[in-house]
């Protein structure tokens, strides 16, 4: 990584200002159901604890208050799990900018700072230059540890980097190691697993890995476009039509690179997506049917050619997983995978949460804490927060 860490940064003494991503869900009780965003930031706070430093301020977003103070969006109870996971208290303010929170943060009182939603103010996503001078006012050194929102350039993640000098913390910098150096040069046999809805999404990620990959797994709503593509019936299943040329071509050039593109051979449809609904195991997908998750030939398949992999990358599940009746084949796979040697990159968002749902999280080399980022990453784009950071000399 050619980016200055917190692990090259004098701390002592100095006021600390970090955006972490605490954009964590809360049920209507304002109670939080899943943590782990907040846990993944832990080893940053404490190393930075460990260098005495003056203040750790914490600055994070939640939600989307577009602009606006929404009492539901406030970071009060991110704050509250914060002081159990490190046992000890964190002042949490009602802003984040202003006269009121530079005078909390250069006061005696508890070393651990998290100011208000950042996303309460309209100029945090706009990269607003006097929004991000502000912010950096509070801090003597910056460090980008919030690796979901590095794919967009706002106050908090680009421009506040244009003020203070700016590192990596730790998160981010595992996240840059298993997503840049592994996908640079995998260690091979590399295989690609690639779900989720829309194959529009994934386009880029395709076309970065197919010159490093020996084999791409495809499920998902997005399998249905490329199986259309093929001339097979597809039923009511979810198709892209306007981009069934590209998956021809796709498919075309795996074909001539020695890339095995692996699709579904058989499927669990339903007639109606709902566990109420009709549910069949089928070859061939019948009129009316819609195909919600891939079938036990094609996880047997998918497994065959996952056998061997030293590199295994996977973005986007293999069937509605948030449904527990389609969910066997992003299980399955997830459950075989994680019994493997290779190296396991779990792409963020709703991959992640099929691998927490189904108790593998810990069981993976690597699962990443940003889905649209991590998309970004795999697709070899350069993401304006991880840009903005210092080089190393």
């Amino acid at each position: 990584m050619n980016k200055l860490t917190v692990r090259d940064s004098d701390l002592k003494n100095k006021k600390v200002l970090v955006r972490v991503d605490f954009n964590v869900p809360l049920d209507k009780n304002l109670n939080i159901t899943d943590d782990t965003r907040i846990v993944a930031a832990i080893p940053t706070i404490k190393y930075i604890l460990d260098k005495n430093p003056k203040k750790v301020i914490l600055m994070s977003h939640l939600g989307r208050p577009d602009g606006k103070v929404k009492d539901e969006l406030r970071l009060t109870p991110v704050a509250k799990r914060l002081e159990k996971l490190l046992g000890q208290s964190v002042l949490k303010l009602d802003d984040c900018i202003g006269s009121d929170v530079e005078t909390k943060v250069n006061s005696d009182g508890p070393k651990i700072i998290m100011l208000e939603n950042l996303r309460f103010h309209p100029e945090e996503e706009k990269d607003d230059a006097n929004f991000a001078k502000s912010l950096a006012k509070l801090g003597d050194i910056y460090v980008s540890d919030a690796f979901g929102t590095v794919h967009r350039a706002h106050a908090s993640t680009a421009g506040i980097t244009k003020y203070l000098p700016s590192v990596a913390g730790l998160l981010l910098e595992k996240e840059i190691n298993y997503l840049g150096k592994t996908l640079e040069s995998p260690a091979k046999p590399f295989a690609v697993i690639l779900g989720g809805a829309k194959v529009s999404d994934k386009i880029g990620v395709i076309e970065n890995l197919l010159p490093k990959a020996d084999s791409i797994l495809i499920g998902g709503g997005m399998a249905y476009t490329f199986l259309k593509a093929k001339g097979e019936n597809i039923g009511k299943s979810k198709l892209e039509a306007d981009k069934i040329e590209l998956a021809k071509l796709l498919m075309d050039k795996a074909a001539k690179s020695n890339v095995k593109i692996l699709l579904p051979v058989d499927h669990v449809v339903t007639d109606n997506i709902d566990p109420a609904g009709q549910v069949k195991k089928v070859k061939d997908i019948p009129e009316g049917f819609i195909a919600v998750d891939i079938g036990n030939e094609t996880i047997k398949i998918f497994e065959d050619n996952l056998k061997d992999a030293k590199t295994i990358c996977w973005n986007g599940p293999l069937g509605i997983s948030e449904i527990d009746a389609f969910a066997n084949g992003t299980k399955s796979v997830g459950e075989f995978i994680s019994n493997l040697k290779a190296t396991t990159i779990i792409g963020g968002g709703d991959t992640a949460a099929a691998m927490s749902k189904f108790g593998l999280e810990n069981k993976m080399t690597h699962i990443s804490t940003g889905g649209g980022a991590s998309l970004e990453y795999m697709e070899g784009k350069a993401l304006p927060g991880i840009a903005a950071l210092t080089d190393k000399k």
